[in-house]
């Protein structure tokens, strides 16, 4: 695998050099111009596994390097440099994940060798990935066709008590079991099937199927929560709350076993319906959950007017909080918002060790992520669920 180096202090290049090739890599181009880094690239961005680059450089700095890496479409794994600040690195971070590239790391200057093994071991975020996998888009037609002929299926993800270790729930996932794609992810059809009045469908699919799973585990004693993602068209449909107590009653299963995560940016769109449904949902026990908070624009009123049980940090801000000031200062804040509210927690996006820490260290109440489990079909969740009793106690208090 090439590396390719971008620092216009030749000292840093010299140390960034010395410290790669302790880690055993051999193949390392260095360039102090950033535009002689581009020409190579090129030519040779399908060879250039990993950028090393540094954001305050003269004639283009880092920010426009990011955006010429896009321009060409870099497949590889880009590290960022510098002396600035923490808060600039995470900006560019941020940026250049929007631009679609994979930031395996964000390194202050000086950083260490142990620094920069870290950043090359990480795997490639589930959100680049799935990106990466859109190799072509999916129209409403071939969507509608694939709703009528049952090409949807569910999977789950499971969640987990970080205080006990106890799974004490699931969040159900569509995916779309495509006759020449295989599975596809539903970054690539979602958008398309809100534009073309399709995600009602979607919805009432994925709630019929999370509570028909939910009374098969209950039957062989897995007493699982089920939380579904719902759609804003559903929640402005006045008999909806009809509609799941009929679902919920032919299947046999009580609606407190069922969790409607809504996301908050969308919530107050239509308010009045909004709050009608809601309400009436609650009234019937049924769960539910603000999702993606910190992400929308109406957090705090939506957290007054409607009557959540439970609150649902965003993966944006659990990965890294270990490490981050920022980070944990907008954990901590929306796990003190939930206690005084009297809501449950839950932190999606657990991807390491240090996160279930961090989390663990602060109360919150429980973990979703790749740390804890991948998203399953739904028959791999019973054995599963033995697997995470074994490995937990196996090693006391903490899954490695």
């Amino acid at each position: 695998m090439q590396i390719v180096l971008i620092d216009d202090e030749a000292f840093a290049l010299r140390l960034l050099e010395r410290q790669l090739a302790n880690l055993g890599f051999a193949e390392v181009h260095s360039h102090t111009r950033a535009q002689d880094a581009l020409d190579m690239l090129g030519d040779n961005a399908s060879k250039v596994g990993i950028v090393f680059c540094d954001l305050q450089m003269p004639e283009m700095d880092g920010v426009e390097l990011v955006r010429h890496l896009a321009r060409i479409e870099y497949a590889g794994r880009l590290i960022l440099i510098s002396g600035e600040n923490r808060q600039i690195l995470k900006t560019v971070t941020e940026l250049a994940r929007a631009h679609r590239l994979d930031v395996a790391g964000a390194l202050q200057k000086p950083f260490t060798q142990e620094q920069i093994r870290d950043a090359l071991g990480k795997r490639p975020s589930e959100k680049i990935t799935a990106e990466a996998d859109a190799t072509r888009g999916y129209g409403a037609d071939e969507l509608a066709h694939a709703i009528e002929r049952g090409q949807m299926i569910d999977y789950y993800q499971p969640k987990v008590d970080i205080g006990s270790g106890a799974v004490v729930g699931v969040e159900a996932l569509v995916r779309w079991q495509h006759p020449e794609d295989g599975i596809v992810a539903p970054a690539r059809f979602i958008e398309v099937a809100e534009q073309h009045d399709l995600i009602d469908d979607l919805t009432r699919i994925m709630l019929t199927c999370a509570l028909r799973r939910a009374r098969a585990w209950r039957e062989v004693g897995l007493g699982l929560s089920v939380a579904v993602n719902v759609s804003m068209d559903s929640l402005c449909r006045l008999d909806f709350p009809d509609w799941l107590v009929a679902i919920a009653g032919h299947e046999g299963v009580p609606l407190s076993t069922l969790v409607l995560e809504v996301t908050e940016g969308k919530l107050m769109k239509n308010p009045l319906a909004a709050l009608d449904v809601l309400t009436r949902l609650r009234l019937k026990h049924v769960g539910l959950s603000i999702d993606d908070f910190g992400t929308g624009y109406s957090s705090l009123a939506q957290l007054r007017d409607v009557p959540f049980t439970e609150l649902k940090i965003d993966r944006s801000f659990v990965h890294g909080a270990a490490h981050d000031s920022s980070l944990q200062t907008i954990v901590e804040a929306s796990l003190d918002i939930a206690r005084q509210l009297e809501m449950k927690t839950v932190a999606e996006g657990v991807e390491d060790r240090a996160d279930w820490d961090f989390l663990r260290d602060r109360a919150c109440d429980a973990a979703q992520g790749y740390f804890v489990a991948k998203p399953l079909p739904a028959d791999e969740i019973f054995a599963w669920v033995g697997n995470w009793e074994t490995r937990y106690r196996d090693i006391g208090r903490m899954p490695t």
